[in-house]
Formats: structure tokens, sequence, C-alpha cells
């Protein structure tokens, strides 16, 4: 029997980080700067269009960086938990604690108890449902998860919300940031059956420019491997038309093959086209 692999992003693929991680990114910048500078949606989109940016923590600390980069640095300022120094300790004289930033980030997004969560990643909304993926499993089609997010996130999402029972996953822990392939290709070697090893057609399916740049890296290192890199586009940007055929265009510059509006729509029939196509 043909097989395939699906290989699934999570953020604003599997659920909707609008209002979650990206918020977090914003009132993280926001405090950083102490009020000065609040990134939008699309000033977020730009920054992860340049295709290095798939961690939020040091997405949002190049945003501090570049705010202050355009700032007069010229006397020694406290600014939140950064500071502006004559010497220019830093980028554009700012100096940040990375591990309170990261903190912040996290007291937003997960809630400042560690362990019983309250903040942003409660509200999530999903993306797709569990029928989706038994949809996948009984034409076949093979599946699991490489994603950016902490195991912790990931695994909330995916166990929790979507009552996955102990799905194959590689989270930010496990592997290098993307656009490495490190990852993607270690969530292959855990799906792929012995029998078809580096043979088994793959789709990756993610929401950002550093996702199709995953798949054209994991190209040349398996280049006897057929690698169909699938976007998405996340909710915020199908607000209008104009920002969706964007940043779909996007997508497709950074080499996406197929972009969706949601991932439901890469049904079983499709999949087989779009391998056959690859084929």
């Amino acid at each position: 029997m043909q097989s395939a692999i699906a290989v699934f992003d999570i953020d604003g693929v599997v659920r909707d980080v609008g209002n979650s991680y990206r918020r977090a990114l914003a009132d993280t910048v926001e405090y950083f700067t102490a009020g000065a500078y609040r990134p939008s949606q699309a000033e977020i989109d730009a920054l992860k269009s340049e295709g290095i940016w798939n961690n939020d923590w040091e997405a949002s600390q190049e945003l501090v960086y570049r705010f202050f980069e355009t700032q007069d640095g010229d006397s020694a300022l406290p600014i939140g938990e950064a500071a502006i120094w004559q010497d220019e300790m830093g980028r554009g004289g700012v100096g940040i604690d990375y591990p309170k930033l990261v903190a912040f980030f996290q007291s937003r997004y997960r809630g400042p108890d560690p362990i019983h969560w309250t903040g942003y990643i409660c509200h999530e909304p999903l993306l797709f449902q569990a029928d989706y993926l038994e949809r996948l499993t009984q034409a076949g089609i093979l599946w699991g998860f490489f994603s950016g997010a902490t195991r912790g996130s990931a695994s909330y999402v995916l166990e929790k919300r979507l009552g996955l029972q102990a799905p194959v996953l590689i989270a930010m822990e496990d592997a290098p940031g993307k656009p490495d392939p490190t990852g993607l290709l270690a969530t292959v070697d855990r799906l792929e059956q012995p029998a078809d090893f580096n043979q088994t057609p793959v789709l990756y399916l993610g929401d950002t420019v550093a996702d199709m740049y995953t798949v054209q890296q994991a190209r040349e290192q398996q280049p006897q491997r057929s690698w169909i890199a699938v976007g998405v586009l996340p909710p915020h940007v199908q607000e209008t038309s104009e920002r969706s055929q964007n940043y779909a265009q996007t997508l497709k510059q950074a080499g996406a093959d197929v972009v969706f509006s949601n991932a439901q729509e890469l049904t079983p029939e499709r999949i087989w086209e779009l391998v056959n196509v690859a084929q």
C-alpha cells in the first residue's frame, strides 16, 4: 500500500496563536520598552518573513533591540527591564536580561503559575480536530508534529486539547530551531517504516517562511525523497483578501508548493495528488 507522511507545525496550523503567542510577544516588547513600542501583527509578520525568527522569545528580543537602535542613546536611562548605556552595551545601546525576558513572556503566555496554567494558552482556538487526523490514518497516511514551541506548550494542545495519545512530536527542546531541518528529519525517522527508509514522500505543513525554508534544507539533505512544502495561512492574515493574497505569495516565494487557508483542506485525496505530481 502506498504511504505518505504528513508532518504538522503547531502554531498557526493546529492552533490559532494570534491572541496568545503573538499577544505575549507584543506584551513583552511593550514591557521591555516601557510602553514606548508595541509591535502590530503586520510588524511581527514582517520580522518572521525574514525566515530566522521562529523562536518567539528571540523575536521579542530582536524587536526590542531594533526599537532601541532607532533611539538616542546619549544618556544612561532605565527602560523597563532594559537599559540604555553610553558605552553601547548590547545592540543599539541596550542590554537585556534574556532569562528575565523569557520569564516575562511565559508569565503572559502560560500564566504566573508554572504548574496550573491560566494564561493566553488556555484560550487558543483549535484549527482542526482529531477526526481529521483519523481520516489520514485510515487513508494510510502517517502523521506527526515538528514545532518550535516548547514541549510543554505543544503537548498541552496535542494531548489535553486534541486528546491525542503520545503523538510523535519533536519540540523546541529536541532539535535546533528552524530553518534547520534536523527536527523535521527526526520526526520523519520516527514515523517511517524501516522498509521504506528515505523513500516515503513527506509533506510539511507550516505557516511561516522559516517552515518553507526548512523543507528546502531537508530536500538538500535527502534529495532522494519527495518533499512537499505546504503553506497554511494563519487566521490573523485572513481578515482581508489582500492580506491573505500577500501572505500566500510570501510563502510561495519562500518555497511553498501549495498554500491552503486551513490544514484540513489537505485531504487524503489532495495528498495523493501532490505526491503523484512530486514523484
